[in-house]
């Protein structure tokens, strides 16, 4: 199974639509889970051209992705033998992973996935897999330009994951970083 992963869009902004580069990098995926931040259900009615979508909510999310099916504060899925916890904020994200779960996930689980930060992470701590893509408009908390998604592909036994940067705005370099994982 592979996985899109994306967090902290924050449309409509500077920008109305996702980039063109989100939908090209995903187009091989076979699900799409948003950590957050969408703003508005158009930004998933986008990603589901692409793939079926399942979405955190995140702070900003208030008003139009309230009654969205797709959206739940926690989503708890099993993914080739994979639990998962999508959810929008674990930060501090480097907190006891113990204290991650029973604080915000509320279910054991062997991957979290989170967004909020801004910034890409890949970590593996007690067994468990920590991703957040980072933001895919605002990386690092800057102005608008590209910024980084992720692909997490699971095998029963078999994590990978890749955090990808989705390439330059004109005068607005992005500050993402290419980060990968493959368990052992």
């Amino acid at each position: 199974m592979l996985i899109g992963v994306i967090s902290d869009t924050h449309l409509p902004s500077d920008v109305q639509e996702l980039w063109p580069e989100v939908p090209k990098v995903f187009d091989s995926v076979d699900l799409i889970l948003h950590a957050g931040d969408i703003i508005t259900s158009s930004v998933l009615d986008s990603l589901e051209q692409v793939a079926p979508v399942m979405a955190a909510r995140g702070n900003h999310d208030h008003f139009s992705t309230v009654n969205d099916p797709r959206v739940k504060n926690v989503h708890i899925l099993n993914i080739e033998g994979w639990d998962i916890g999508l959810i929008h904020d674990l930060e501090p994200e480097d907190r006891p992973i113990d204290y991650l779960i029973e604080n915000y996930i509320k279910a054991p689980v062997d991957i979290m996935i989170s967004g909020h930060t801004h910034f890409e992470r890949i970590d593996f701590r007690d067994n468990v897999f920590q991703l957040n893509p980072g933001s895919s408009n605002f990386p690092h908390l800057l102005s608008t330009r590209l910024g980084t998604v992720a692909l997490l592909k699971l095998e029963p036994g078999v994590i990978e994951a890749e955090i990808l940067p989705l390439g330059n705005t004109p005068n607005r370099p992005n500050p993402g970083v290419r980060l990968s994982y493959k368990s052992p």
